[in-house]
């Protein structure tokens, strides 16, 4: 866990937006980016090389007033040592005006409970922020995360607002790609060969927030719009497997090469078989 290019980028994106105010972080945070690019990012004269951890750096650079941490272990000395697993302590809810959460509920097995904490260590009006890796992460840690799970859950109906979701690719610092909320039964499917984080930022708008009833947005609406109808089995593209499972031998063999033909081809990072992005330029939206 911890800071870099891409994560500094959003951190200063959030900062533009809000001020940290009290800050916590899910983890201890690293600055992994060396301080040549820290001072040319940032525009700071201070030198973060002796700093293993992030504090310092949110205080005196991102204007945050008090940084505290949480962790599972002491390993790291963090400020509160708590299982995200479990229900967050009383003590500790509605505390801070900033979480961030830098890349650490992918290692987190009960990732509902670990965002509900998330939302019950802010206070109301407070930015909650992660950035978590999404394609091409397996193995890294228990979860990739999609964009459509942080709009249906951080909806203004669940008591957030402002809610933004970007993905970036590792191998290109200089951009983003903003994600257009799904919406009448489409779906935003994002395909890459690289390594991508997924950028979140929303604002908790009340303290009576709620996680229940978050489903994904098309299932939804084809429930909603089907409601009094009955189910139909019918379209050419159900007429063809159909006909073809009359077949054994031409389904196994067609079917597949179907599929295959219209899959979308990505030869490097993101282009433009992802229709639910727009591209960012960094350096002029920031």
């Amino acid at each position: 866990m911890g800071i870099d290019i891409h994560a500094l980028h959003f951190l200063r994106n959030a900062k533009n937006k809000k001020p940290l105010g009290d800050t916590i972080t899910i983890g201890r945070q690293s600055l992994y980016v060396i301080n040549s690019i820290v001072k040319r990012i940032v525009g700071t004269n201070r030198s973060y090389n002796d700093q293993p951890y992030c504090e310092e750096f949110l205080k005196e650079d991102f204007g945050a007033i008090t940084v505290d941490s949480i962790d599972y272990s002491a390993y790291e000395n963090a400020t509160y040592v708590h299982d995200m697993n479990k229900p967050l302590p009383v003590d500790l809810r509605g505390k801070y005006d900033t979480v961030y959460d830098g890349g650490c509920l992918e290692h987190i097995y009960n990732a509902p409970q670990a965002l509900e904490n998330c939302s019950l260590l802010c206070r109301p009006g407070g930015q909650i922020l992660h950035i978590l890796p999404t394609n091409n992460f397996c193995g890294h840690g228990f979860w990739q995360f999609s964009p459509e799970l942080f709009f249906s859950l951080y909806s203004e109906n669940n008591g957030y607002k402002e809610t933004e979701v970007f993905v970036a690719d590792l191998s290109d610092t200089r951009k983003w790609y903003q994600v257009t909320a799904p919406s009448n039964g489409r779906r935003v499917n994002i395909s890459s060969s690289t390594e991508m984080y997924v950028l979140v930022r929303t604002v908790l708008a009340r303290t009576d927030f709620s996680h229940s009833g978050v489903l994904q947005s098309d299932y939804l609406y084809e429930w909603e719009r089907t409601a009094h109808q009955k189910p139909q089995q019918s379209g050419p593209l159900y007429r063809i497997r159909r006909r073809l499972k009359e077949v054994p031998m031409a389904y196994e063999i067609l079917f597949p090469l179907y599929d295959f033909l219209l899959r979308p081809r990505v030869e490097t990072g993101l282009n433009q078989h992802n229709p639910g992005l727009t591209m960012i330029d960094l350096k002029s939206y920031l």
